[in-house]
């Protein structure tokens, strides 16, 4: 990652843009949940490097803070989290372990989340295998159709007790669709469900909301599972959010240039100027995570001045007009807005047709990482 390496050079030397991660908001935003939910515990979901902002700095802010529960995706993710955070941080895997992976777990210490009969008998064997009952969360699908027991695989543990009575099943959890829809039915329907299907399961914690969950009453049981809305960005709605952005992006002018009425611009010349136009081309693009989905859609900001992005965006870089610009006001390796106080990560995403967590995990490591706490 480019700034692991080149943390004491300034990024525009390097000519790569900047992503700045406000450590400071991420702490706030994790106090704001817990108020929000005070009967739950709040857990951080930091899978996919936590949301692509830095898995280690994020788990340790949050883990100071007060989390003690963290999800990832993948083992190797709880792995390498597992070498900086205290023993008493519980890491959970929320795909489950890969078959042959279960001693591996196990000797460091790693929640997996059991997701259907073979990972449960699975586990059932490890924990038999080392005459001691392992933690382990186990999920059940509610309704969404993904991960999780399905009701048939209930059954056959509920006749069989004895598979689940080697594990300590520490949470039973599962997982919301439409969480960011408060006022869809399907997530009564899964409530519903969720209730039926723990109570057939050994008693435990449970879990089942996610972001959007958190500001659903009622939804909060034993555990909450945030992952968007730690990073700023409300699941439902930017207006009259309680939660700070945690995530500034800006990137580097390369060039400037004045063009006549009539020029095509980019690839495919997709862009033609209606009039004496002012162009600056900036060093962000595709490879970067810049959506090519922005072409002649999307903008950056200078000086709280909104700047079109004409012609499409390229790997490396990205051609905005800057005619609504006093002259001078923007010069070669000035650093433009992509993401910040006047265009955030939800308004990147309608541009591009998309949603946060897309634009968020997508970012390329060319940006030089810089964290803030105050």
């Amino acid at each position: 990652m480019l700034s692991r390496v080149t943390a004491d050079i300034d990024s525009v030397l390097l000519g790569a843009g900047e992503l700045v991660v406000d450590l400071g908001a991420l702490a706030a935003n994790y106090a704001t949940l817990q108020r929000l939910q005070p009967q739950a515990r709040v857990a951080g979901v930091v899978k996919a490097d936590a949301y692509g902002l830095g898995a280690r700095e994020v788990a340790t802010t949050l883990y100071k803070a007060g989390a003690r529960d963290f999800f990832v995706a993948h083992l190797v993710e709880a792995l390498d989290l597992r070498r900086i955070l205290p023993r008493e941080a519980s890491l959970y895997v929320l795909n489950g372990l890969a078959p042959g992976a279960e001693a591996v777990a196990a000797d460091a210490g790693i929640v997996p989340v059991l997701n259907g009969l073979d990972q449960v008998l699975r586990w059932s064997a490890e924990c038999t295998l080392r005459g001691q009952r392992l933690a382990a969360a186990v999920q059940v699908d509610s309704g969404m159709t993904r991960l999780g027991l399905a009701r048939a695989e209930v059954d056959i543990l509920t006749a069989d007790p004895g598979i689940l009575a080697a594990i300590d099943v520490v949470l039973v959890m599962s997982h919301l669709a439409c969480a960011d829809e408060p006022n869809s039915p399907a997530n009564a329907a899964q409530f519903a469900e969720f209730c039926a299907l723990t109570e057939r399961l050994p008693p435990a914690p449970r879990a089942l909301g996610n972001s959007g969950a958190a500001f659903l009453n009622g939804f909060g049981f034993d555990l909450i599972r945030p992952g968007l809305a730690l990073y700023g960005v409300h699941p439902v709605s930017d207006k009259g959010s309680p939660l700070k952005p945690v995530v500034t992006l800006r990137a580097p002018v390369v060039q400037l240039r004045d063009v006549p009425a009539g020029v095509g611009v980019g690839y495919g010349l997709t862009h033609t100027t209606e009039g004496v136009r002012r162009l600056a081309t900036v060093a962000v693009g595709y490879a970067d995570g810049w959506p090519r989905a922005l072409s002649n859609r999307g903008a950056m900001v200078f000086d709280g001045v909104r700047l079109p992005i004409v012609g499409r965006v390229s790997m490396d870089s990205t051609i905005i007009d800057v005619t609504a610009l006093p002259d001078g006001a923007l010069k070669p390796g000035d650093m433009v807005e992509l993401v910040g106080p006047h265009q955030s990560l939800a308004d990147v995403a309608r541009d591009a047709g998309t949603i946060p967590y897309e634009i968020l995990t997508g970012l390329g490591h060319r940006f030089a990482r810089r964290y803030e706490t105050a």
